[in-house]
């Protein structure tokens, strides 16, 4: 179906951050297919876990248990202070299912009828995560939809306040909006929302899709707050390329659900679950958190160095980055920075996406922004 377009490579193979095309030709890939291969490419640990893992068990459905699903679950509680219920999905539009189904029995309990959610939010494509989607373009040609979702400006705790009262279910909110240009809230604007939701009593959701798993050098983008969400989803870098997601819910939240309201088949995958365990396992014994956090600061003090009419500056936190560019010239600025040996993400007409590996080095960061004013002189119009 022509939904992607004709993709502008064929990639062959990958190690570490580098990857190859089927010419041969080599990249620094800082997409991480869309923030997701967290250890990079064929990591020796991810390689061994899922090899093993497949060789042993490769599947069960939900009609069974097995030791990768519970230890991943009691390894994401142990992350999340322990008192959490996990519900093992994959991928992150079915997690966010999942929320919105925990939302909407909560809702008809509690005698609540709508949501909120941020213009320009994103929360996946299927027809309920689709319908908390704040972006017209994608949203509206599937409408109309069930739900009653009002969607306020993102960043501006005094109107998501004024949005939310007795009668609103849950409030859905990204810690930073990744689709819509890696773009981060004010300070202090998750904890305004935890704030509103519990003087409403409203379910406070947080969509950490992309931002969980030390993307932005905290296991969980909400931490940077200490604002706990009452549930929480996550996906992408959880599996480090592998389909898993998770939908996470705290206290009294995390038994909304009863035998028969909700399942997958592949959720909780024992391949899958492996994978995760050994990206979570790596994260930590190589410090990875820390170090996301130093070579995002370095990635970020690169690109704020570079003096460009086409760049305005950059935006972010840890590995997850947006180049802010002065008008529509991502297109032009990632197809140049491909040139030259770069994959990068233009996610909106004037923002390239930066999210590499959380094992990018100091110097693999240092060559891109090195490279940039050359990539932007590429990418600049030319007078007719």
């Amino acid at each position: 179906m022509p939904n992607y377009g004709v993709p502008p490579l064929a990639l062959a193979r990958g190690e570490g951050c580098r990857v190859w095309d089927e010419d041969g030709r080599e990249y620094l890939d800082l997409i991480a297919g869309i923030a997701v291969s967290s250890l990079g490419h064929a990591h020796p640990a991810l390689v061994e876990a899922v090899t093993a893992q497949v060789a042993t068990l490769a599947h069960t459905s939900n009609l069974f248990v097995h030791e990768p699903e519970v230890r991943l679950a009691e390894r994401l509680r142990g992350l999340l202070g322990g008192d959490g219920r996990v519900f093992l999905t994959n991928s992150g539009t079915e997690a966010n299912e999942c929320a919105l189904k925990l939302a909407i029995k909560y809702g008809k309990a509690n005698g609540r009828s709508y949501f909120v959610a941020t213009e320009n939010g994103f929360h996946g494509r299927s027809m309920g995560a689709l319908s908390l989607t704040g972006k017209a373009s994608i949203r509206e040609p599937f409408g109309p939809y069930a739900l009653d979702v009002r969607f306020v400006p993102y960043g501006d705790a005094d109107a998501l306040k004024a949005a939310v009262d007795g009668d609103c279910a849950a409030v859905i909110l990204e810690p930073t909006q990744g689709e819509a240009g890696v773009v981060p809230p004010p300070d202090g604007y998750f904890a305004a929302a935890r704030a509103a939701c519990d003087a409403t009593g409203a379910l406070f959701i947080a969509d950490e899709i992309q931002s969980a798993i030390g993307r932005t050098g905290a296991w969980f983008a909400f931490q940077h707050e200490n604002a706990r969400p009452d549930v929480l989803t996550l996906a992408k870098g959880l599996g480090g390329g592998l389909p898993i997601g998770a939908c996470v819910a705290f206290g009294e939240h995390g038994v909304i659900f009863a035998k028969g309201d909700h399942g997958s088949t592949f959720g909780g995958n024992p391949v899958s679950a492996a994978a995760a365990l050994a990206v979570i396992d790596t994260i930590d014994a190589d410090g990875l958190l820390g170090h996301a956090t130093e070579v995002g600061e370095i990635l970020a003090a690169g690109i704020a160095a570079v003096d460009h009419p086409l760049l305005a500056g950059v935006r972010g936190r840890g590995l997850w980055r947006a180049a802010v560019l002065t008008g529509p010239h991502a297109p032009a600025v990632e197809a140049a920075a491909r040139a030259a040996g770069f994959l990068v993400n233009a996610v909106q007409p004037d923002a390239l996406r930066i999210a590499p590996p959380l094992i990018l080095s100091a110097a693999g960061a240092r060559a891109f922004t090195t490279a940039l004013p050359a990539i932007l002189d590429a990418a600049t119009p030319q007078e007719s």
